[in-house]
Order: C-alpha cells, then structure tokens, then sequence
C-alpha cells in the first residue's frame, strides 16, 4: 500500500463520507472506493463498512487508521527536516474532560515551545471519545478520572483497547456555584441542599450513564437537570440560574474564576484524576512537558 493510499483512507474516515472524501481529494468516488478496496484487501480486513449514511470504520478499521496517521505523521516530519529543508513540525494533541486545569496547562506548554514549527490540538470532548482518540493514536493522551461509580467501566475499556491509565492526584468532589449564589455562605454541603438548584453536567451523547459521566453522584435523581456541551455554557448557566455543576474543585484564574466559587461536598468519594496513553507508547518530551504542567494544579501540595 502507498502513502497516497493510507491518505486517502484517513480523509474517507474523517469526512465519513466516501462521496465526500473522494471531493475533497478531487479524485472521483469509484477510484476513491478502489483504492480502499485495494488497501483491504492487502490489510486482510474489512476498513469500512459502507452504510446509507456514510462510510464507518470498523473495529479493525480503527486499529488501521491509528497507525496509518502514525505513518502519515511520520512523513510528514522526514519531509519537513530532509526534503522541505525546513525545521520539523511537532505534533501533540490532548483529549479531555472538560477541566480549566487542562487547558491552563495546555497554554504553559505552547509558550515553552512556542518558537518550534508545531501542530497542538486540545480537545475537550465526552468520555468515550476521549478513550476513542487515544485509542486510535489520533490522541497522544487523554485527560479523565476514575472513581467508584465509573472504574468498572472504563477499566475494561482500557484492558480491551490496550491503554494505561497513570494516577495524577486525587481530588475531594466540589460542588461549582456562583458566588452570589444562596448556599454559597456555607463552608461545605450535602446532595440534599443542591436539591431545589439546577444540576449541569455534560452531555455524553449515546455513552449517557455514570460510566462516562463526568460528575460524579450522576446517578442521584434530581428535579431539575441541565445538560451541556460546553465550559462557556457551564459558567453562563452558574451565574444565570444559579445551577450547580460537581467537580475536582480546581478551577484556576481565568474564566470567570472572580465570580465563581467551589464548595467541598460532604462525601468520601474521591476523583482519581490522570490520563491514559497506549501500553506501547511511551511519553513524548512534549507529554511529559504537558503532565509536568498537570501536575502544578495537585491540590494535595
């Protein structure tokens, strides 16, 4: 298989469209379908399953694309430092929950390398995606915790896509409010005060339960809940109607960080805050700038 080829493969997996990869390529789709059809058949597996709605990798389809933009990668650097004559271009992306911290310490690393020719991507999304991302090499590392409500679950998800998670720190659970907010005076609060406010989580799409969730005590029933795609909308919807949303605690000084406040919660529970990579994957200079950075917001020092 060429180079061309695995290109092709990734843009159809992107734009999940054969019709619409073969526009972007400004190739025509049936050589578009015959360079994928060659490629499986060279691979021994069945890359994508052709739907109505589109073109969707299989399982083995996903395993294949990950190291195909590892290749890809690859080349591109090899062009850059050999044939372009020019300085390599590094490339590191992050999936995460959605956590200022993640995104503070995302900032330190792009001022330390600032003056390189680089491609970073932060990308805040759901929890399943994230485990997604890594697993398919697209992420170099995923940022999520771990508790007692949802360490079954994504346990199992990283045996069976091959990831490690590496603990971080532990975080006590908080509740985020206003700080005009009624119980914002307490020194603490129980589930039963938030009862009559608003509860904001995050929305997780298909992979809705207390697996992926990513608050913890998701499965508490309330009255009034509110669910978002968003840090924006989480801040806006605190200060608006007095919602709540459960957290690490961590909320460093920057978006509207003047007007909202974080309370413990009185509960034992703990967040296991870390990331994952893959098992045969060891950790960039550019990853281990990026968790150096992490490790600053440790609430425990």
């Amino acid at each position: 298989m060429t180079l061309q080829q695995l290109k092709y493969m990734i843009t159809a997996a992107e734009k999940g469209s054969i019709t619409g990869a073969a526009k972007t390529l400004y190739i025509s789709q049936p050589s578009l379908s015959e360079a994928i059809k060659e490629v499986e058949k060279e691979a021994g597996i069945t890359i994508f399953i052709r739907r109505r709605s589109g073109a969707v990798p299989t399982k083995e389809g996903m395993e294949f694309l990950g190291y195909a933009r590892q290749v890809l990668e690859q080349m591109d650097i090899l062009n850059s430092r050999y044939i372009d004559y020019g300085t390599a271009k590094q490339r590191f992306c992050v999936s995460t929950q959605h956590y200022t911290f993640t995104a503070n310490a995302f900032v330190e690393l792009v001022r330390k390398y600032g003056n390189e020719h680089y491609e970073f991507i932060l990308n805040e999304t759901q929890t399943h995606q994230i485990i997604e991302d890594v697993r398919n090499r697209f992420s170099d590392l995923g940022i999520l915790f771990l508790s007692s409500e949802n360490e079954g679950t994504l346990c199992r998800l990283f045996d069976e896509y091959s990831l490690n998670f590496i603990e971080l720190f532990t975080a006590k659970p908080h509740v985020f409010i206003s700080k005009e907010h009624p119980l914002a005076k307490n020194r603490s609060l129980t589930l039963e005060m938030l009862a009559p406010y608003p509860k904001l989580s995050f929305v997780q799409g298909v992979y809705e339960s207390a697996g992926f969730a990513e608050e913890l005590f998701s499965n508490m029933p309330v009255e009034k809940s509110i669910m978002v795609s968003d840090r924006a909308a989480i801040v806006n919807l605190m200060l608006g109607l007095n919602g709540y949303t459960i957290s690490s605690g961590i909320f460093p000084t920057y978006l509207q960080a003047d007007n909202i406040i974080s309370i413990p919660i009185d509960s034992d529970e703990k967040m296991r805050i870390g990331y994952i990579k893959n098992k045969d994957k060891g950790l960039s200079e550019l990853g281990k700038t990026y968790i150096n950075a992490l490790m600053k917001f440790n609430p425990n020092i």
